[in-house]
């Protein structure tokens, strides 16, 4: 399906060294970030209270999110639970205050506003809970990273594998070089986003990747520079409709999907235009760069009589 055809192939790669050098820059500034400033965990990493409070009614939960700030306390997550009646509270310890004594103080607030609210439970999140969580978050990017090596490695070339692991390496770098830069709240729903990236951002560059499969086999006259130009054009509407789909199912849980969602979304739009421009500038460039060639992807039949030459469909298949 597509919404319009590019007759003439759009010449991606002859800026591929400008584009590359973009590319570099913002992702070492987003690890200059990350090392310097470093990322705003929430409450699942750095260990807090957790509570859990009942309604009579459905919760306003932007006026339960009032009620706490007005105590001073900041980082607050506020949440349904269940049922629209229940609400969950996360928040950060606080010097000098035990986790008691902070879930008492909450408790009074919220109170003060409706009588009937119900405490169900309260519990301390420790620290170590926290170092749990982030060793386990990054063996599953570890796991997610090798496992795409190993697929591109098999389906492809190792090349490719090398190529389409540095762009998503890229995607994910500068996803959380934003979050440090302007210290938005790092939690395990934006792990997960960060982690859908990965997949994500794979799948734009695998079909951009097979494309180019395709045209070694297709065009034998063509050079491998024209091959993936002819490549990228060709599956640039597919990108568009794919990715606008995506994102305007994004862009609403980041307009109406309220606090809980907004950094989950936020991290899902960062890596969905990031994704796009890896997959053509990132990926692809470096598979150029590599030297890939009509060889590392057509195998030959050497028991074949070789054909005429000009043939483009002599001699070689995928």
């Amino acid at each position: 399906m597509e919404f319009f055809k590019i007759k003439k192939d759009i010449p991606f790669m002859k800026h591929a060294v400008a584009f590359n050098a973009i590319s570099f820059i913002t992702f070492v500034a987003a690890v200059f970030f990350l090392f310097s400033r470093g990322l705003h965990l929430s409450v699942e990493f750095t260990g807090g209270t957790l509570m859990e409070v009942s309604y009579s009614q459905p919760a306003d939960l932007n006026a339960v999110r009032d009620q706490i700030a007005k105590l001073g306390l900041t980082d607050v997550q506020v949440q349904n639970f269940g049922t629209a009646r229940d609400v969950m509270i996360r928040m950060p310890a606080v010097k000098g205050q035990s986790s008691a004594q902070q879930s008492e103080q909450v408790l009074t607030a919220l109170k003060a506003s409706d009588a009937n609210v119900q405490l169900r439970r309260t519990e301390f999140v420790g620290p170590q809970v926290g170092d749990e969580l982030a060793a386990d978050g990054l063996k599953a990017l570890a796991f997610v990273v090798v496992g795409i090596m190993i697929y591109l490695a098999m389906r492809f070339e190792w090349k490719f594998a090398v190529a389409a692991i540095i762009a998503n390496l890229h995607d994910v770098v500068i996803i959380l070089g934003f979050f440090a830069f302007f210290q938005w709240e790092f939690s395990l729903p934006v792990l997960a986003a960060v982690l859908a990236v990965l997949g994500y951002s794979v799948n734009e560059s695998v079909v951009i990747f097979d494309r180019i499969r395709e045209n070694f086999r297709r065009f034998r006259k063509m050079d491998t520079v024209e091959i993936i130009d002819n490549a990228i054009t060709s599956t640039i509407s597919r990108t568009i409709i794919t990715h606008g789909c995506t994102q305007l199912m994004v862009l609403s849980m980041l307009l109406f999907g309220g606090a809980t969602l907004h950094y989950f979304a936020l991290a899902l739009t960062i890596g969905i235009l990031f994704g796009i421009y890896s997959s053509v500038f990132v990926a692809a460039a470096i598979a150029m760069w590599l030297g890939i060639r009509r060889d590392d992807l057509i195998k030959h039949h050497h028991n074949k009589v070789a054909g005429d030459p000009n043939d483009e469909n002599s001699g070689a298949v995928v």
